[in-house]
């Protein structure tokens, strides 16, 4: 039984959820990208431009960056809810899932600049999560702007993200415009001190400020999804919306902090979307973020679901789907 096996904590479930990793990089790795071959590297970000440059520009070395990167994210993912236990079961399902879902774009398994974002995403949202019922002023707010504004560094349109600061402070604590303006200083500290710098040491400014206003609104992606990937879109969301429909059906019986943990998921997820279709410049390789709430729903579904056999069909075809995905990219 799979989510039966998943939900085991032994050694050997990370050894098998790094094989399905290994697995679903495989065409990444057989077949690397450049960030330029899809326009990522003009006029980047300023800490993904330093990161490229790390990276060397060579395919090979900025696909096993971005292997990296999903690793960690898979680790933090499965630490938040350690953290936070919110699901209040302690298992290595987060990880599992989340690289399940973002396996149906093979084509964007390389180095970009929403990958390194999604770090900064999940600690924001456990600094947020760590100011539930603090006593006085909830520092952990300042932590969570900063967090945002580096991610925002490396991936423009993650700024907006900004407004989960808010949106925490109107969830976990009793509004107070001093929390308010503290966090927007958190969002604040990191770009004045980045663009200080260039200043002082004379870099070029108005390239710095239109690299901003290119990635923010100027930036027009093209890409077409296939027939395959909107498949894959279709049944991963279907799977998705009964795992969302569960959870909405239990919320109210959870404790407090469990129930606004998925609150202010709910949120994040709600703040990407709405992302994607109103600003030209972000486009599909979002999901990396857009992957992470719904990681949490079906966890939760696969914790508590009192069925038996749908759990069991539902986890089969995101290993399907996955399957599929990686075999129709490996012989076009």
């Amino acid at each position: 039984m799979l989510v039966k096996r998943f939900r085991e904590t032994d050694p050997g479930i990370i050894i098998l959820i790094f094989i399905v990793i290994l697995f679903t990089w495989s065409g990444a790795f057989l077949n690397p990208h450049q960030p330029s071959d899809f326009g990522f590297d003009i006029k980047p970000m300023p800490l993904y431009g330093l990161l490229l440059g790390m990276a060397g520009f060579n395919p090979l070395l900025s696909v096993i960056v971005a292997f990296i990167i999903t690793g960690l994210v898979s680790f933090l993912l499965v630490n938040f809810n350690t953290n936070v236990f919110f699901i209040s079961e302690r298992n290595f399902l987060p990880a599992l899932i989340y690289v399940l879902l973002t396996s149906f774009f093979p084509q964007r398994q390389f180095l970009n600049p929403v990958l390194p974002a999604s770090v900064f995403l999940i600690l924001a949202i456990q600094r947020i999560m760590y100011s539930y019922r603090v006593q006085g002023t909830a520092f952990s707010i300042f932590d969570a702007g900063i967090l945002i504004s580096l991610g925002s560094l490396f991936y423009a349109s993650f700024i907006w993200l900004g407004l989960l600061l808010i949106i925490g402070i109107v969830i976990l604590r009793t509004v107070n415009i001093k929390e308010i303006i503290i966090s927007v200083f958190g969002l604040a500290t990191p770009l004045f001190i980045l663009y200080g710098f260039f200043y002082v040491t004379g870099k070029d400014m108005n390239k710095m400020w239109d690299a901003v206003a290119y990635n923010l609104f100027a930036k027009d992606v093209d890409f077409s999804l296939s027939a395959l990937n909107i498949a894959a879109l279709i049944i991963s969301g279907f799977v998705i919306l009964i795992s969302v429909m569960q959870l909405l059906s239990a919320i109210n019986a959870k404790k407090i902090k469990s129930r606004k943990t998925f609150v202010l998921l709910f949120w994040t997820l709600g703040i990407i979307v709405a992302e994607y279709f109103i600003f030209k410049s972000v486009s599909v390789e979002i999901f990396w973020l857009a992957a992470i709430p719904p990681t949490y729903f079906l966890s939760h579904y696969f914790v508590f679901s009192r069925k038996k056999i749908l759990p069991e069909i539902m986890l089969s075809v995101l290993f399907i789907l996955a399957l599929v995905v990686q075999i129709v990219n490996f012989v076009q």
